[in-house]
């Protein structure tokens, strides 16, 4: 006998609002059985009327909370003026958001465009055609060493050089062109080398994997390597970057500048797809007219919501919020080692949290943490990845890691 499915208009508990959902939308995600409604700050609203901390943010996509004032006022005034124009012409927020980016970034060039693996994209055909056009690879040699592991994005090419069955399987014919080492291994990475090299594409810290900290001094390993061969080191911050890890770039707790970033997720402040690639003249300079473009890459509310979330960023709070409260939060779950913890990696505001696979799957962990009003999510089998906004609280973090204990100990 099939359950009825509630219309879509009248649906009011969890229950019917999830069944609506499970009927009408593609299975590509596995949510949790939560129905958000509303937030403020790091905090939501189910449709319930719960109230949840939320220690995911939109896997950074909302570094800075929900509905941030400063972001939201940004929005506001740029939907009474103008929201859309082709790239055919120019606008007023487009010169400035690229200008105030390249600085925050030490860059000179700003290609914008809305989703991260567009953005991955974007950097991987700017790597190639700058690996012809300057280094004088032979054409359609040109090959990019990436690291096991990795995640940037679900596109046939990105997935391509997945080692992740899950999001790779079933999607061939694959892209060629890609070297896969180890993540960590800079001895490897240099062998992968040679002359029809264009770039390394690397996460300072893998977020899907679980929050993977490299080695101390392999970031600055790959750089030197990077210039001794002369390719491009691209690094994908659209995770990482822009204040999560406590400064506002990943790479710059080794002192690194990359010949390219990849940004995203939190450069739309939760409010608009935002993404771009930011590096120098001379590498984003090889794009010609029409070689490469966006329908809404760059579009006036996107550039002006991205100036805002800059805007934020030149003052240091955030940065520092991350590094003070992520110290809180380490230390935190540090004491729950032994106590169905087994493992804790991480940077600021950003932990891979390992569960023993004896006590519960990471699934299992999400599900109870949702039910004492902690919002996280599950990779990997076990591991539970937490990455609050910004904006969290001493007070927060310290009611999170009580539940999670509450968690752990109740099982």
């Amino acid at each position: 006998m099939t359950t009825a499915v509630p219309d879509a208009t009248t649906a009011t508990t969890t229950e019917e609002a999830v069944a609506v959902a499970e009927r009408w939308t593609a299975h590509n995600y596995h949510p949790l059985p939560v129905v958000l409604v509303s937030g403020e700050g790091a905090w939501l609203i189910d449709v319930e009327g719960r109230r949840y901390l939320d220690c995911l943010a939109g896997y950074s996509a909302l570094n800075f909370g929900h509905r941030h004032p400063a972001l939201l006022a940004a929005a506001r005034e740029q939907l009474d003026r103008l929201t859309l124009t082709s790239r055919a012409f120019h606008h007023d927020q487009l010169g400035p958001f690229c200008a105030e980016l390249a600085e925050l970034a030490g860059m000179e060039m700003v290609l914008p465009m809305n989703t991260g693996a567009e953005a991955v994209e974007t950097a991987i055909k700017v790597a190639r055609k700058w690996g012809y056009r300057v280094k004088g690879v032979p054409h359609d040699q040109a090959t990019i060493v990436v690291a096991e592991n990795n995640f940037h994005g679900r596109t046939t090419t990105i997935i391509s050089f997945s080692t992740d069955p899950v999001a790779r399987d079933d999607y061939g014919p694959y892209t060629p062109g890609f070297r896969i080492v180890p993540y960590g291994d800079a001895a490897a990475l240099a062998d992968a080398i040679d002359e029809t090299t264009v770039a390394v594409l690397l996460e300072p810290i893998q977020g899907e994997a679980g929050v993977i900290v490299p080695p101390l001094g392999y970031l600055a390993e790959v750089r030197r390597i990077c210039t001794e061969h002369g390719v491009l080191f691209i690094a994908d911050e659209i995770q990482s970057g822009l204040g999560r890890t406590g400064r506002t770039f990943a790479c710059e707790h080794e002192d690194v500048v990359p010949d390219m970033y990849v940004l995203g997720k939190a450069l739309g402040g939760g409010i608009v797809p935002v993404s771009a690639v930011v590096s120098r003249a001379d590498v984003l300079g090889v794009l010609r007219p029409g070689e490469h473009g966006s329908t809404f890459g760059g579009n006036p509310l996107a550039c002006a919501v991205g100036r805002a979330v800059i805007g934020l960023l030149r003052t240091g709070e955030y940065q520092e919020r991350a590094r003070v409260l992520g110290a809180q939060l380490h230390e935190g779950l540090k004491q729950l080692l032994g106590r169905g913890v087994v493992e804790v990696r991480g940077r600021g505001l950003w932990a891979g949290v390992d569960i023993d696979p004896a006590l519960m799957t990471g699934r299992q962990a999400s599900e109870r943490l949702a039910a004492q009003g902690v919002l996280a999510k599950d990779t990997h089998g076990s591991t539970l990845r937490l990455a609050p906004p910004l904006v969290v609280t001493e007070s927060d973090l310290e009611w999170a890691l009580e539940r999670f204990a509450a968690v752990l100990s109740d099982t």
